[in-house]
Formats: structure tokens, sequence, C-alpha cells
């Protein structure tokens, strides 16, 4: 209920304001309602297995601004899962085939622009029959070097597909975002702000350009300890530890509504004293996770970088003073075939000031 203070009018605001916006009632609705229906409707009652696909910060930078691309990229990545899991399980890919579904979350626990794909896969394979019913086979768990392994077709296959559609320029042996000087002015102010919020800079007020606040080297790390089920190369990085079992309807259906979160909640939007809407870094729920990496090398959750926390991106930011260019263009190379990373700037990908 709304209530005015000068004449004392009141209003009813219903649940949902049935937007697509940071509505966190909004965001709790559509949350619980797809997890139901694909708990109920969509998953069938066998292994599901989570793969996590977290990408550079250039190629999140470029889906953002060309979102068109995001659907070919999933398509390499599920052609890539599913053939792996027909290999594992003996078959061609004309006798079976697997199932996926996949969101798309285009934010980190930080309130930062991070895309990465969610998708939950079948853990196994349906071979067709000719007159009975579809065979489900289930396959084992993937080892570490062959989640490498697909890590790395999917990297070859992403980066070929993207340079074939003319956003990546490939040269003496690195990729490099093209340059697009035929951008829209939308697309030219949104690029600042969106280069910001990926690399965890301020984009308006006093602060414009400044870092949020960081806690790297809070949380003590083991120089020797990696995660179970978890490829890293060149800055994409697939996790596959998480795995429902056919009977676990219960842990399906958190995973799922984990999956279908929203981008924030109302608990942890709050008010800090000068009136600012703030964003704190869950600290505790971060060393709780550390704790359950260490004690059980299975437990799974997303890739967005645990180090880092702060205050959310231009939510902090107030005043007036305002920069909203506060990005210059540098590019930033993507992927090398060999040796170290070469020093190279012209001018297309947006990256803020130091």
């Amino acid at each position: 209920r709304l209530r005015c203070g000068d004449c004392g009018h009141d209003k009813l605001v219903a649940f949902s304001c049935k937007r697509r916006g940071f509505c966190p009632s909004c965001g709790a609705r559509r949350m619980a309602q797809t997890a139901a229906h694909l708990w109920d409707h969509v998953i069938p009652h066998v292994p599901v297995r989570q793969w996590v696909l977290s990408l550079p910060i250039p190629l999140r930078l470029l889906l953002a601004a060309q979102p068109k691309l995001v659907t070919p990229v999933l398509q390499v990545v599920h052609r890539v899962i599913t053939r792996f899991l027909l290999k594992q399980a003996g078959a061609k890919a004309d006798e079976a085939d697997s199932g996926a579904v996949t969101l798309v979350q285009r934010f980190g626990s930080a309130a930062n622009l991070n895309i990465h794909l969610h998708c939950l896969v079948l853990d196994g394979v349906y071979r067709r029959g000719t007159e009975r019913a579809p065979e489900f086979v289930e396959v084992p768990a993937p080892t570490d070097e062959a989640l490498q392994s697909v890590l790395h077709k999917i990297i070859t296959r992403t980066m070929k597909l993207l340079t074939r559609r003319g956003v990546l320029v490939e040269e003496e042996g690195s990729t490099y975002m093209a340059d697009n000087d035929g951008d829209s002015e939308e697309a030219r102010v949104l690029s600042p702000l969106q280069a910001a919020a990926c690399i965890y800079r301020i984009a308006f007020g006093p602060r414009a350009g400044q870092k949020l606040l960081s806690v790297q080297g809070a949380m003590p790390r083991d120089a020797d300890f990696k995660q179970h089920l978890c490829a890293d190369i060149d800055g994409f990085s697939l996790h596959a530890a998480v795995r429902c079992a056919a009977d676990d309807r219960q842990a399906l259906e958190q995973l799922c509504r984990y999956i279908t979160r929203p981008a924030l909640a109302n608990e942890r939007v709050q008010t800090n004293t000068a009136g600012q809407v703030v964003l704190p870094g869950a600290l505790p729920e971060l060393r709780r996770r550390a704790q359950d990496h260490r004690s059980d090398p299975g437990a799974g959750g997303d890739r967005e970088d645990p180090h880092v926390l702060g205050v959310a991106g231009a939510c902090t930011a107030s005043g007036a003073g305002s920069r909203p260019g506060a990005a210059s263009g540098l590019m930033i190379p993507i992927h090398h075939r060999s040796g170290g990373p070469q020093s190279r700037a012209t001018g297309a990908v947006p990256r803020a000031n130091p």
C-alpha cells in the first residue's frame, strides 16, 4: 500500500508489476513459476547434471552489446556437450540424443554484468527404439581431463563462429574484437556503462571510473587447491560438479530455483545513512562456499569470482559531476594460441579507466 504524505490518499499495489526490470517481487514470482514448470512438466525422472560456462570479460561485453550472438554460441555449447555424452554412452548421433534446459544469466553476485550459461543437461542419452519407447542410458561422470577437453572444443568452435560472423579478428596467433564503426548512438552510450558494470567499476558520479570495494585475499586459498570438475582456459570456465540423482526431485527443484533466481533479492537491498541504495557482499556465504568446497569437492556453485565484493555499480554514485563517458576504448586480447599475452591497443572494446 502506498500513501501520500501530503494529501493522505493511499493506493493498493499489486504483487507483480509485470515488467522486465529489477523488481524483486516479479523476479521471485518468475523464479517460483519457472522452476515449478521445469520440475513438474519438462525435466524427466532421470539424473541431471549442471554445466556452467563462464566467458572472458571481452566476450561478456560482446554478447551484452550483441544479444543475437548468444543463441549461436549456446548452440555450439549444446552440440559439444551432447557429442561428449554420446561418446560416453557408446552411441552414434543417429542412434541417440540427449536433452538440456539453459538459463542465460546476465548478472553476477555483486549485481555486475556477467553473461554466463547455466545448462541443466540430462546425465545420459535416450536411445531411439524402432518399436518400443526410447530407453535412457546413464553415462559415468566426466573426469577433470575430459572436462578440459570439452572446454577446449567449446572455445575453439566458439572463436571460429564469432570470427566467421565478423565480430572477432584473428591476426598473428591472437584474436581481437573487430572495430564496429556502424554502432548506433544507443550502443555508443551503453558501451562504457556495460564495461564499467562488467569489471566492477563505478559508472557515474564523483567516483566514476573507480573500482568497487575488493576484499581480495580476505579468504586464504591453498596454493595447490583445485576445484573438482572445473576447467579453466584463457578466461573461459566450465563447471560440471553439481548433479541431481533421478529420485532426488527436491534437489532438482532447488537447482531450478537457483538458475532462475532474480538479479536482486529484497533481503540484500539496503539503504545506508546517506540515503544511497547499496547491495552488500555476502561475505559469510562466500566463506561457507569456500569451506564446502574444501570439505566436499563435489559441492557446486556458479563461477562468479568469490573474491570480489562491494557496493553495487551505478547505484552507489550520486550527486553532480557525473561522467557517463568514464571509459576509454582499449583493445583487450581475448585468446592467444601460443606464448604470453601481447600488448596491443586499438579502439574497440571499452574498458573503464583506473
